[in-house]
């Protein structure tokens, strides 16, 4: 498992790993340089399809539909609140690696 401290360091992250080393991630959406939502679009943009559809879950104390759609429309693939259940996050997991 890594980690990022904002979401520029993740896009970097994902630029710089091999293709395909990330199989998820588990975005925070309120993150300092940029947040979740920015870092998503950007990994959306990548040249690379591989690291452009890595599946992303937002990680987020924002638990209102709005908040859920707003993550679905940045390009996220599924949205979990704080404090994550884990039995929903091994649901979401499941679902998005399968």
């Amino acid at each position: 498992m890594e980690y990022a401290v904002n979401g520029c360091e993740a896009v970097e992250k994902i630029m710089d790993a091999p293709s395909g080393h990330y199989q998820l991630v588990l975005m925070d959406v309120q993150m300092p340089v940029m947040n979740g939502y920015e870092a998503t679009k950007a990994i959306r943009r990548l040249n690379d399809p591989t690291r452009a559809q890595v599946p992303i879950l937002a990680m987020t104390a924002d638990a209102f539909e709005e908040d859920r759609q707003k993550a679905l429309r940045s390009g996220m693939n599924g949205h979990l609140t704080k404090p994550v259940e884990i039995d929903k996050l091994f649901e979401a997991l499941d679902e998005l690696l399968s």
